[in-house]
C-alpha cells in the first residue's frame, strides 16, 4: 500500500505535473469524448476530477470513484465548480459499491495502468454497465520497438514515483477479453512525456 505522505504528495503535484499537456491537447481529447456523455456515469479512478469540467447537460449523474483520499478530496472540491450532479466515493475500481446494470457510461482516463487488477476493475464495469453501455477510454499503454524498450526501462522506477502507473500495458486486450466490443477505439498519440504517448482513446461497447 501507498504510504500516506506519498499520497498527499502525489495528490498535490499531480494537476501541476499535467498542466502543461492539458493545455497542448489532453484537455481537448477529455472534451471530445466527455462532453456528449448521456445518463448515469461511472468515472473510475476519478482523481483529482479533471474530468468533471467536461461532462455535458447529457449527463444526469457522476458517480466519481477514488481510492485515494487525498485525490478524493481535490475532486470533491472541483465537484462543486462543476455543472454536473456528483458524488464522489472512495474505492478501488476492482470493488465498486454499486448494483448491477445501474450505468450508461464507465468513464477511465489515465487510470488502467495503474489499478492493481485491470481484469477485475473491467469485470466490474461489465457488471454495473447496462446492456449496450459504453466503457468510454483515454489510456496510455504499451508502445512498439524502441519505445517499448524504452518503457520496459524506465517501468521499475517509473511505478514508484508515478502513483504505480505501468508503462507496458495492453488494455485493448483486456477489454476484448473482457467480452467489449472494441471496435471503437483507435491509436492516439498523447501530449505527454515520451513513455506515456502511445494511448488509445474512444468507446468499447458491453455486450
Amino acid at each position: 500500500m501507498t504510504p500516506g505522505w506519498l499520497q498527499r504528495l502525489f495528490a498535490a503535484t499531480y494537476d501541476p505535473m499535467l498542466a502543461r499537456y492539458e493545455r497542448r491537447g489532453l484537455a481537448e481529447l477529455r472534451r471530445g469524448l466527455l462532453a456528449d456523455l448521456e445518463g448515469a456515469v461511472v468515472e473510475i479512478g476519478a482523481g483529482t476530477g479533471a474530468n468533471l469540467v467536461h461532462y455535458g447537460p447529457g449527463v444526469s449523474r457522476v458517480t466519481a470513484i477514488e481510492p485515494s483520499g487525498p485525490m478524493g478530496e481535490r475532486a470533491r472540491r472541483r465537484a462543486d465548480g462543476s455543472g454536473a450532479s456528483v458524488e464522489v466515493v472512495r474505492a478501488p475500481a476492482e470493488r465498486l459499491p454499486l448494483p448491477d446494470a445501474s450505468a450508461d457510461v464507465v468513464v477511465s482516463t489515465l487510470v488502467l495502468c495503474s489499478v492493481r487488477d485491470v481484469p477485475a476493475a473491467l469485470g466490474e464495469a461489465r457488471r454495473v454497465l447496462r446492456p449496450g453501455g459504453r466503457f468510454v477510454l483515454l489510456e496510455h499503454v504499451a508502445g512498439e520497438g524502441s519505445t517499448l524498450r524504452m518503457q520496459r526501462l524506465l517501468e521499475p522506477v517509473w511505478k514508484p514515483l508515478a502513483g504505480g502507473c505501468h508503462l507496458t500495458r495492453t488494455p485493448l486486450t483486456s477489454l476484448a477479453a473482457a467480452g467489449f466490443d472494441t471496435s471503437g477505439i483507435r491509436a492516439v498519440r498523447l501530449p505527454m512525456a515520451g513513455p506515456v504517448r502511445p494511448g488509445l482513446a474512444g468507446v468499447a461497447v458491453a455486450p
